[in-house]
């Protein structure tokens, strides 16, 4: 038998073509709003494409869906080019599709975005995907060589090698208030996962949306973004056995364990987007012999082809686009009002100049010890310590927690000087008990909303994660 399997998972490249854009305020004011490197996702994708296939020892690439940014037809042939290619290279391509990568009907909640062609000062409508021609525009990909198909959602399976069943996932439902899978394709998922253990197969599950919330804030205030029923999805991941579930959507990476109240569990492992300036794919090996399963996080070097460093490309857009903005306010207002189209409403920045110049300086010039004497944790603090927040900007520890809300394994950790002071702050504002926040919050306190931003209080490694199988 096969010992091993091994592949590359890469989800939410959100490919534009090129010919869908001319430099201009339309799509500046589009980058703007926006944390992903848009402009440069197929020299992202391309430079994960030749590093695939410069590894001869794996000949597997997943791809989890919203493949294409918008849906249009232009993007859609350029990444199946792509796709072409690995498999010209002898690589096996499976993939998935999602709401980015289709148009629904006029009765279909996946109406929300507007294929168009960004021109200098606006846009126009170009040709989209319909849901319905996907399986045929893929179908080399996806169902051709499947084992067996849902026909109801689309969803398949395939064999990794004798002892490895692989499961994609494909949404039901409308794409927006509902993102999961009907009963019918529910019990076709179970009935293979049953058929899979009979034969003594070990089975991976793929889907797009996420089933674990990879931030409480997540959950709380975007459950329409998680899968369409998860938490009845998470029970039966654990009542099968099924102990990893694959998925993306979030563009975070992430890896949340849930353990049922009978003592079974499963690990959701969260893939980023990889046209995130920090954006990681994975690489998935298994011991068919022993069940062990190592997952690692990849990143190439995308700066020969895009010409830009991973950090220039984070401070083209959001939440990156704050350290450009910030020093500008006061050095060249107009250039900052300028700069901030698309990302800031930009006539409250013309109104409210003489407000806004003088916050900014006095924010700029906080240290962290401003956010501990707010906290009120100063004598709880050593001297080393004090003297270390005296020293740092309040702006950096800002900076540094934005810069990892997606590429996970953020750093300040309950040791931390930061953590401590920024935890407190929020620990004071939950003693306030603010009526206003508290419903806002659904009835919980700011402090487990923060951690998640704060450090990994999870499995401690978002990028990598060994676990058994059986």
């Amino acid at each position: 038998m096969d010992k091993t399997a091994s592949f590359y998972l890469i989800t939410d490249t959100h490919y534009l073509s090129k010919k869908n854009w001319v430099d201009g305020k339309s799509i500046k004011e589009r980058l703007h709003n926006d944390h992903i490197a848009l402009l440069h996702t197929p020299e992202i994708l391309d430079s994960y494409i030749e590093y695939i296939i410069r590894d001869d020892k794996t000949d597997t690439v997943l791809f989890l869906g919203d493949n294409v940014d918008n849906g249009d037809l232009t993007s859609h042939g350029e990444f199946r080019l792509r796709l072409e290619r690995l498999k010209d290279a002898g690589k096996r391509v499976i993939m998935t599709y999602a709401t980015h990568d289709y148009i629904g009907a006029e009765d279909d909640e996946c109406n929300f975005q507007k294929p168009r062609r960004f021109t200098e000062n606006g846009s126009e409508p170009i040709d989209f995907m319909r849901r319905a021609v996907l399986k045929d525009f893929y179908g080399d990909y996806t169902r051709k060589n499947a084992l067996s198909v849902d026909g109801e959602s689309g969803s398949y399976t395939v064999e990794l090698n004798d002892n490895l069943l692989l499961i994609m996932l494909i949404d039901n439902g409308n794409g927006r208030s509902f993102c999961g899978l009907f009963e019918n394709s529910l019990k076709w998922l179970e009935e293979q996962i049953s058929d899979a253990n009979e034969k003594g197969q070990m089975t991976l599950v793929c889907v797009h949306h996420p089933v674990l919330s990879p931030s409480k804030f997540y959950e709380t205030f975007a459950p329409t973004e998680m899968l369409g029923g998860h938490k009845e999805f998470a029970e039966l991941l654990c009542r099968n056995r099924v102990r990893a579930v694959f998925t993306g959507h979030t563009h975070i990476q992430n890896i949340q364990k849930y353990t049922s109240v009978n003592g079974n569990w499963f690990y959701d492992i969260s893939t980023s987007s990889l046209a995130n300036a920090y954006g990681k794919m994975r690489k998935i090996s298994v011991n068919c012999e022993s069940a062990e399963c190592i997952v690692e996080s990849v990143q190439t070097d995308i700066t020969e082809k895009t010409g830009l460093s991973r950090e220039e490309l984070y401070r083209l857009n959001s939440p990156g686009n704050l350290e450009v903005l910030l020093p500008m306010i006061n050095r060249d207002y107009s250039a900052f009002v300028k700069e901030s189209i698309g990302f800031l409403p930009t006539k409250p920045l013309e109104k409210y100049r003489f407000l806004i110049r003088p916050a900014a300086k006095k924010l700029s010039s906080l240290s962290l010890y401003s956010v501990v004497k707010l906290a009120g944790i100063k004598k709880k603090l050593t001297e080393e310590e004090r003297n270390y927040a005296k020293k740092l900007p309040a702006k950096e520890v800002v900076f540094e927690i934005c810069r990892h809300v997606f590429p996970g394994n953020a750093p300040y950790t309950p040791q931390t000087v930061e953590y401590k002071a920024v935890h407190g702050l929020f620990e004071r504002v939950d003693r306030l008990n603010i009526k206003k926040i508290r419903k806002f919050l659904k009835g919980l306190s700011f402090c487990p909303y923060v951690d998640d931003f704060l450090y990994n209080n999870r499995t401690g490694d978002d990028d990598s994660i060994t676990f058994y199988l059986k």
